[in-house]
Formats: C-alpha cells, sequence, structure tokens
C-alpha cells in the first residue's frame, strides 16, 4: 500500500485518480481549496484519508498546504494535478501580485516540491499544449506583453514539464515525471473536448503507485501510460536551472540538494 497525496483533488481528474488509488486499496490524502470544498470533497470519497485545505493562488496558501501534508507523515508519492486553464480574458492577479495561472500552475508545485518531504514518486500534470509553450523567463507574470491566456496556460504547462524533468535531473533518489491526460471534457477542458474521459485519471494513478517497468522511471512525459514527445526546452539543462531559479528567487525557498 502506497500513501499518495493529490492537489487539487475536491473534483475532476485529481478526484478520478484517487478513487482509482483507494480502489486499490491505496491510502489517499485530497486537496481542497476551502473549508466548503473540503466538507464536499469528504462526502464525494469518505475512504480517503483526510482533506488538506489551502488556496494554491497565493504564497501563504501554498506553505499552508505543504503544513498540512508534512503533519500527516511522508507520502510515497505526489501528485501535482491541481491548475487553473487558459479562457482567463485578462491578467488574473493573486494576493501576492502574481499572475494567478503562473501562481497555481507552476509556482504551488515547486514550493509543495521544496517543502513537502521528499517522496519516491513526484507527478506534475501537464498538457498536450505545452508543446507550443515559451520557455523563456524574461516575462513569465506576463507583466509586459499584452495578455494572452492560451500562450500564458502554455507556457505555464511547459513549465511543469521542466520542473519534473530538472527534479528529475536533481534528484536521482525520485521517480519524477510529467504526464498529458489528454484533451477531456472536464471544467476546464470543456464539454466538446474529444478525449476519453475514463482513461484522464489513469497515468498519474500508475505513476505514482505502479511496480510496472515502465512507471519505474524517471523525467519521461507520459500520455496514457506510454512515453510521447515533449517540447525538447524541456530537456535543456539552461532551462531547467533557469526556472528553479526564477521560482527560487520569486518566493525565497530553494529546491534543496
Amino acid at each position: 500500500m502506497s500513501r499518495v497525496f493529490i492537489t487539487g483533488s475536491s473534483d475532476g481528474l485529481g478526484l478520478m485518480a484517487a478513487r482509482l488509488l483507494v480502489a486499490d486499496g491505496h491510502s489517499v490524502t485530497l486537496h481542497a481549496r476551502s473549508k466548503g470544498r473540503a466538507d464536499d470533497t469528504r462526502a464525494a470519497l469518505p475512504q480517503a484519508d483526510g482533506v488538506v485545505i489551502g488556496d494554491l493562488s497565493h504564497l501563504a496558501g501554498m506553505r499552508q498546504v505543504a503544513e498540512q501534508a508534512g503533519a500527516s507523515g511522508r507520502f510515497d508519492a505526489v501528485i501535482h494535478n491541481a491548475g487553473v486553464g487558459y479562457r482567463e480574458v485578462r491578467r488574473v492577479e493573486t494576493q501576492d501580485g502574481l499572475a494567478q495561472v503562473f501562481a497555481v500552475n507552476v509556482l504551488a508545485p515547486y514550493m509543495l516540491t521544496c517543502l513537502i518531504e521528499r517522496p519516491d514518486r513526484l507527478v506534475y500534470l501537464s498538457s498536450g499544449m505545452h508543446r507550443g509553450g515559451n520557455p523563456e523567463l524574461d516575462d513569465p507574470q506576463w507583466t509586459r506583453r499584452r495578455w494572452n491566456g492560451t500562450q500564458a496556460y502554455s507556457d505555464s504547462k511547459l513549465f511543469d514539464v521542466v520542473l519534473a524533468f530538472a527534479v528529475a535531473r536533481l534528484w536521482p533518489d525520485v521517480l519524477a515525471n510529467a504526464m498529458t491526460p489528454g484533451w477531456v471534457p472536464t471544467k476546464m477542458g470543456g464539454p466538446g473536448a474529444p478525449d476519453d474521459m475514463s482513461l484522464a485519471p489513469v497515468t498519474q494513478a500508475w505513476l505514482a503507485v505502479s511496480a510496472d517497468p515502465g512507471a519505474m522511471v524517471s523525467g519521461e512525459y507520459f500520455y496514457h501510460q506510454e512515453p510521447h514527445p515533449t517540447n525538447p526546452a524541456a530537456r535543456d539543462v539552461t532551462v531547467q536551472d533557469g526556472l528553479v531559479r526564477y521560482c527560487a528567487d520569486l518566493t525565497g525557498v530553494a529546491l534543496p540538494q
């Protein structure tokens, strides 16, 4: 049995993955943004070990989530599932003055990776849209450029893969991978999304706990349990080190070496 923590698991793919893991006998801790959502989450999956509460759109909330998660002991795997989409028509600013899409999609997994005791496995949810992402870090908060929600989302999902590959390189004792669930009809994906919803949570659960040799790798990007081509920038060590350094400077939290 593995202990698994899943961010953004009050509904959608995170909750679906949790159900798969619980059905296989694993211990799962969920995460919700607020107490009200946490109550609904407990009702949706009463077999879960618990629900961590915290808003990942700001730095204090990220620390709150890390502290609560850490209080329950070490996890065997952490799935960084929480994310916001690409439909915003303007830059949404968090209470820290950060672009929300960057804060939730990139800084939150970075901070939790740094602050939660190192697990055996880390899974970072990305998107096929990451292939159109821009790896440049001269304006990741979109303070100078005219806002483009689709591009900002694509950039953030590329940075998720970059982060996964950086961690895989810097922490050789951890299996760190990124994956895409496909374009599925979640709240983020929209009702017209064409991919199979039933397959969407399978890969993240598989990467978190499976003894299948295909899952026992690190520094890969997966789609439906198979390695998949990724944006070449994700494997650029200069890009990886640049993102880790930028996140450390922005948060004051360095990735443990």
